[in-house]
């Protein structure tokens, strides 16, 4: 049902990369997707989520996520929301023990973050676009304002779409070449003239390591190649599908 990193089982905190097993949807959604925003039956998903919240150590409405718009923006909280809040947001972060923080994905990156010794938790969705506009970044600030201490906060990037399976085209190869020629170390070229194969995963951690954060780990799995444990935007598309579910990664202070 769900995946743990080493570095992060500490006591005092529980955390998991929950995979696409041990929920109660079927079809092309099954079986735990926990994505509000899929056309799953609300039902099945509000039991899903649940069914994390439990294995977490927290109540049901304990277990907050934000509406992901594939932006920078990270949000302190120190309980759920409340009715009609702006939830708008790619990453959370808190000092609250009892709250777990999750973000869902299909292919993004999700990044779990933690200062054990701070008291002090994050959880970031980032895909290309918010790692590019500075959600990693802006999470560790957060955090930073909350207590913590970048020499202390560990942070692991859960399963995601590895290069192998996620090709791009000269657009989006160029705009990072813009950003910084160095990040052509990201790329190797695709069978389809003109195209790449992009490096998320290694994207992504590079981020992490220049914040000189405590420890910084990759689960090192891919959701697309890996059908029967994780959902796949992108798997999805290819294969026409009319939607797809989506896996959460969560941390709670206990």
């Amino acid at each position: 049902m769900k995946l743990e990193a080493d570095v992060l089982k500490i006591k005092g905190l529980r955390h998991g990369f929950f995979t696409r097993r041990g929920g109660v949807s079927d079809g092309i959604y099954a079986s735990l997707n926990i994505g509000l925003g899929s056309d799953d039956a609300r039902d099945l998903v509000l039991e899903n989520r649940d069914r994390v919240a439990a294995d977490l150590g927290v109540g049901s409405a304990r277990l907050v996520s934000p509406h992901q718009v594939h932006s920078p923006d990270v949000i302190s909280v120190d309980g759920p929301f409340r009715e009609g809040a702006d939830r708008k947001a790619d990453a959370l972060v808190t000092a609250t023990r009892g709250l777990a923080l999750g973000v869902a994905t299909a292919d993004c990156g999700p990044v779990l973050f933690a200062d054990p010794r701070a008291g002090v938790v994050g959880a970031a969705h980032s895909g290309w676009k918010g790692a590019v506009t500075g959600v990693l970044e802006n999470t560790v600030a957060a955090m930073e304002a909350l207590g913590a201490a970048r020499s202390g906060i560990t942070a692991v990037l859960g399963p995601a779409i590895s290069q192998q399976a996620y090709e791009v085209g000269p657009e989006f190869h160029q705009r990072f070449l813009h950003d910084d020629p160095e990040n052509a170390r990201y790329f190797i070229a695709s069978q389809k003239a003109g195209h790449f194969m992009f490096d998320l995963p290694a994207f992504i951690t590079a981020r992490l390591n220049a914040l000189g954060l405590g420890t910084v780990a990759d689960m090192a799995l891919c959701t697309y190649d890996e059908e029967e444990r994780f959902f796949s935007y992108r798997r999805t598309t290819h294969r026409e599908e009319p939607d797809y579910g989506r896996q959460i990664s969560a941390i709670a202070l206990l």
